[in-house]
């Protein structure tokens, strides 16, 4: 074995410029493998972080039921049949003790208790139709960072705070400190004080949202005990559907996952996967077709030395390793060489956690580095084992003769 290993590489040796553009073009490869697995797998983490990073995995809301509506049917019998309205219960009036349960699950990251609903944002004689969300204090950026989106202010929500977005301060033209007032749905109203200022780049979110504490949103929507949702964020987002089911067994409570809502995204995401599994195949796929060309190629070259080897006494196994060696080692130069390339080419790129607008979302940490070399270098073995065959095949009296 040690004895083919040297031969392969004296056979490599004496064409440096054959070889060197052999493993040239390996790299060039790998380095495409590993380019659009960093890009692949750094948009699916940029969609990923843009939209279930800012929303809840898992919902827990009051199941929506249609009231009934009883009408005569004659001979002193009443019917009853179901009304389709819009009256629908959305209150939970005892889920919050729940939470401690929903807390203790495997997987469960955090969980925030809140009020939504509708009202009016009053300063002087303007007046805006706004989306209310009453958030626990210690919560607020729970589920929505919205720490992170603040551009004046603070995310700080005591009673008598509330935090809006851009559109709509600018709308009314307010700022930080300054009074409005707020009335729900309920016709009960309060005077809030502007602590923050959130941009989301969401036209519905900056123009509609207003932001204020749980207890003032009990108040305003009169509900001294009841909230109106749960919203749980996992380590793992991908366990949504079964830590929901989970939640059901356990609580009685109807639990949402994010993947009900959002099975246009998995689909997207798995489109996007296939299309790169595809495309990194045509990388490898080229790969294999390069070094079966030209170890076909050194095999016709070397036919009157295989000769001499098969009429000094070796035998056909012998040469088939020596072929299929020069493979391996043509696989494992390119592919080594061609995941430094990319990882140096990649590094200059974002991670993940701080995309540039308007710049390629590639993760450097998805090249797939160890995968590429290993496929590259199987590729290569697999791609040299019908040349050396052929090599192995070679008689030697016609061999010499040539």
């Amino acid at each position: 074995m040690l004895y083919a290993l040297k031969i392969a590489i004296r056979y490599l040796t004496a064409s440096k410029s054959q070889t060197t553009l052999l493993v040239v073009g390996v790299a060039v490869g790998v380095f495409i493998f590993i380019f659009m697995s960093a890009l692949i797998g750094g948009l699916a983490e940029f969609i990923m972080a843009r939209t279930v990073g800012d929303m809840a995995h898992i919902t827990i809301e009051a199941e929506a039921t249609d009231p009934a509506l009883l009408l005569p049917a004659g001979q002193g019998r009443i019917l009853l049949v179901q009304q389709k309205d819009d009256q629908r219960s959305n209150v939970l009036p005892t889920a919050a003790a729940f939470v401690p349960i929903i807390e203790a699950l495997p997987g469960v990251l955090v969980t925030s208790q809140e009020i939504t609903g509708s009202g009016f944002l009053t300063r002087g004689k303007l007046v805006q139709q706004v989306s209310i969300m009453g958030l626990e204090p210690a919560k607020v950026s729970a589920i929505v960072h919205l720490a992170s989106y603040i551009v004046k202010g603070r995310a700080d929500l005591l009673a008598g705070q509330v935090i809006i977005g851009q559109t709509l301060a600018d709308n009314m033209n307010l700022t930080v400190g300054q009074s409005v007032r707020l009335q729900a749905s309920t016709g009960i109203d309060a005077s809030l004080t502007v602590t923050g200022i959130f941009k989301m780049g969401s036209g519905g979110q900056d123009r509609r949202q207003a932001y204020v504490s749980l207890a003032t949103a009990r108040t305003l929507f009169a509900m001294p005990q009841a909230i109106t949702q749960i919203e749980i964020k996992l380590n793992n987002l991908y366990d949504a559907p079964a830590t929901a089911a989970r939640i059901e067994a356990v609580t009685g409570l109807y639990a949402t996952p994010w993947t009900e809502q959002a099975a246009q995204l998995l689909a997207a995401l798995s489109a996007q996967a296939q299309t790169g599994l595809l495309l990194k195949s045509f990388a490898l796929l080229t790969i294999v077709i390069g070094i079966a060309s030209a170890m076909l190629l050194s095999t016709f070259r070397r036919r009157p030395e295989i000769g001499i080897m098969r009429a000094m006494g070796a035998k056909r196994s012998f040469v088939l390793v020596v072929f299929v060696t020069q493979g391996a080692i043509v696989g494992l130069m390119g592919g080594v060489s061609g995941a430094l390339i990319g990882y140096l080419v990649l590094y200059q790129f974002s991670g993940p956690g701080s995309f540039k607008p308007g710049g390629l979302p590639i993760d450097v940490n998805q090249g797939a580095y160890g995968l590429a070399i290993l496929l590259t270098t199987i590729g290569a073995i697999l791609a040299s084992i019908l040349p050396a065959r052929s090599a192995a095949r070679v008689d030697p009296v016609t061999a010499i003769g040539q």
